[in-house]
Parts: structure tokens; C-alpha cells; sequence
């Protein structure tokens, strides 16, 4: 299946490199092989591979090379410095393309030697406003069961799907997360993974789960760093600027796999709709140079607002999800009225859409269809 993003890397590559960037198996590798078919002459080589890895150290490839693809580099030591000398002493006709499925975000720094020397695009598992022009447009019960990675969704037989996320789970608490930083208790690790399938949508207490694991919160900490520098799990954080200083600051943690989500309904549909967000946010950024970012609201006393879409310091819209057509939300009501956000409840199961004390009531589907990507 055509993903959207191959066009706008075509666009981007004559003029910076192109960061291609996203969670392992959300179809980088596809998109980048599909790109070097627009090229006469091109190179792929992958870090993980032992004998390309000999290759890109020596950096042997051939010169005449039109399109360099550079996979997985970041696991190389040094990598920034090392791309930093091959973009600036490249031939001038060469574009270079790198992918890799931890944050590159993780890794600025202060003095970024590559500034000014690449565009970011970010690749994400399938959401209903990119399949839009497909069967699977409506089809947010698939979304939900399977998630958004290719594979399993696409997958004939659902069996299929549910064997490529167990094999996914396990390539990752074994090989991935090793590979980025040494893990003393790869059973704690787990365990941890495990508390926070069950923890989607609430602020996240580290020394809650610290004392379900027998480990020091820091710990915690340290291991929820390493699941979101892989583009496993994604914090969604409180909004504060100009708001009053009674809201809480623990952060959210959502999956990029919803299919990964243990809880009810509730719990699959907010995260749902946080992934379509955050999607939505980065598409924004990195294709129109805007400012977005996903956080949410509650106050000490429980009233909360699932979700806000911010451009820079402004709050753009604020959401609350819901599985059916029931009453307003309260959260959303108290943020609506004492601000005036622009607000809108986003229903799985509709009967009627509506407006209520300046507050929209819509179809979720239909809204996550209507978002950039």
C-alpha cells in the first residue's frame, strides 16, 4: 500500500537530507526501498547488516551514487558526526536519506553538528485520515483489535496479526531494547511493560509502580525513557501555560500499537485517538513548520480533559473522548466555559451529531478521517 509520506520525501531530498523516523516496523525500510526505485543509480545500506555495516564505516560505496539510504544508522558510535562528514564532502548530485527507529530527538544536543543539514519526517503506523481513499477509512474496529503497523492490519487471517505482535513484544524486550542501553533485569523491564498496558489514559505514578515492581522509581523512569526513545510508548503531558497552577504534572503514556492496550473500550479509544493526534501534530510540524504538540488537563480534584491540540502556546482545540453517546463531560465543560476553548467531544458510537453549550458533539471517525495524514 502507497504510503503518503514517499511524495514529500521526493520533494525534500534535493534539498537537505531526509531523517525518516518512526517505531520499528512501521514500514521505513518499505518506504525507503520504494523511494530507491525512483533513482537509476542507489544505495541501501543497513547498520544492522555486518557486511554493510563494513561498508559504511569505509564509507565504500560508489560515488555515482544519485540516492545514499543509510538505515538503522543511529546505533553506529558517533553517528551525528560521522553524517556531518559524509553530507558536506558528498558529490553535489548525491542525496541522502537516513531511517531509524529510535527518537532523534533523544540525542540533540546543545551544538547540534547536523543543524540546518536535514528535514524530519515522521513515519507512524496507519491512522483512518491516511487510508481515507481505502476500504479501511471506517473501519475503526480494525484499528482498535489489530492497531496501525502494516502488517498486522493488512494481515488476510486476525490469527496472523495477534503472532506478528507477540513475535514484535518479544524482538523488542529482547533484542531492541539491549541494543539501546544495558538493562540489568530484563524481568523488572517486563513487568514494567506490562503495568503499563493497563495504565492507558491516567497519569502515570512511578512510585506506584515502582512498589508493584520492587524497584526504585528511578528505575521507572529510566525504563519509560528507553520505551519512548524506541517509539514504543509516546507522554502526553499536562497543558499549563496560562492555566491556573491547580492542574497535576504527572504525564500519560499511550502506545503506538493500540492493538498492545489492556482495559475497555475507554481505555483502546483514547488511545486510538491520542495516536491520530499526535500524528496529526507531527504532520503539522513537519511538513508546514508549525509548533504542535498533544497534552491534556486535570485538575487535583479529578476534572480532566482527555486531550489538547496546541500550537506553540495557544490552545487550538481540546477534546474528550467517549465510547457512546452519553452526557457532556463535565471536564470539558469547566475547561469550555471558564476559557472559552474551542471544544469538542469526539463519540465512537453516535447517534446524532450535535452542538451543546458551544460545545461540538461529532462522529469520532469521521473527525480522525478529517486530520492532516
Amino acid at each position: 500500500m502507497e504510503r503518503i509520506q514517499k511524495e514529500l520525501i521526493l520533494k525534500d531530498l534535493p534539498k537537505k537530507m531526509v531523517f525518516l523516523v518512526g517505531p520499528r516496523q512501521a514500514g521505513k525500510t518499505w518506504i525507503a526501498k520504494e523511494i530507491l526505485k525512483n533513482y537509476s543509480h542507489g544505495v541501501y545500506l543497513n547498520y544492522d547488516n555486518f557486511a554493510d555495516r563494513k561498508i559504511i564505516k569505509q564509507a565504500a560505496w560508489r560515488s555515482s551514487a544519485q540516492l545514499l539510504v543509510l538505515d538503522e544508522l543511529h546505533k553506529m558510535p558517533k553517528w551525528k558526526n560521522y553524517l556531518k562528514g559524509i553530507y558536506d564532502t558528498k558529490p553535489e548530485m548525491q542525496q541522502i536519506l537516513v531511517t531509524g527507529s529510535a527518537r532523534l530527538d533523544i540525542f540533540r544536543q546543545v551544538g547540534d553538528s547536523l543543524a540546518g543539514r536535514y528535514y524530519t519526517h515522521h513515519l507512524l503506523p496507519f491512522s483512518p485520515a491516511e487510508l481515507k481513499n481505502t476500504v479501511y477509512a471506517k473501519d475503526s474496529e480494525r484499528f482498535l483489535i489489530r492497531g496501525g503497523f502494516p502488517e498486522p492490519f493488512l494481515a488476510e487471517d486476525s490469527i496472523d496479526a495477534d503472532r506478528w505482535r507477540n513475535q514484535y513484544v518479544d524482538s523488542l524486550l529482547r533484542s531492541d531494547i539491549f541494543e539501546f542501553d544495558n538493562i540489568e533485569n530484563i524481568k523488572n523491564m517486563q513487568l514494567v511493560f506490562e503495568l503499563l498496558k493497563t495504565k492507558v489514559g491516567s497519569p502515570i505514578s512511578y512510585k506506584s509502580i515502582a512498589e508493584d515492581v520492587n524497584i526504585a522509581p528511578n528505575t521507572v523512569k529510566k525504563y519509560i525513557r528507553i520505551l519512548e526513545s524506541l517509539y514504543i510508548v509516546f507522554r502526553v503531558t499536562p497543558f499549563a501555560k496560562n492555566i491556573a497552577r491547580s492542574l497535576v504534572k504527572e504525564p500519560k503514556l499511550y502506545f503506538f500499537d493500540v492493538g498492545l492496550v489492556k482495559g475497555d473500550i475507554g481505555a483502546k479509544l483514547e488511545n486510538f485517538v491520542a495516536l491520530c493526534l499526535l500524528k496529526h501534530a507531527f504532520a503539522k510540524n513537519d511538513y508546514e513548520a508549525k509548533n504542535y504538540a498533544l497534552h491534556y488537563l486535570r485538575t487535583k480534584d479529578g476534572v480532566e480533559v482527555d486531550f489538547v491540540l496546541a500550537n506553540g502556546n495557544e490552545i487550538e482545540r481540546i477534546f474528550e473522548v467517549k465510547s457512546s453517546d452519553n452526557a457532556l463531560s463535565r471536564g470539558l465543560s469547566l475547561f469550555q466555559k471558564k476559557y472559552s476553548f474551542k471544544s469538542m467531544q469526539l463519540v465512537y458510537d453516535l447517534r446524532q451529531e450535535r452542538v451543546e453549550n458551544d460545545i461540538e458533539i461529532v462522529n469520532l471517525t469521521d473527525y480522525l478521517l478529517s486530520l492532516s495524514l
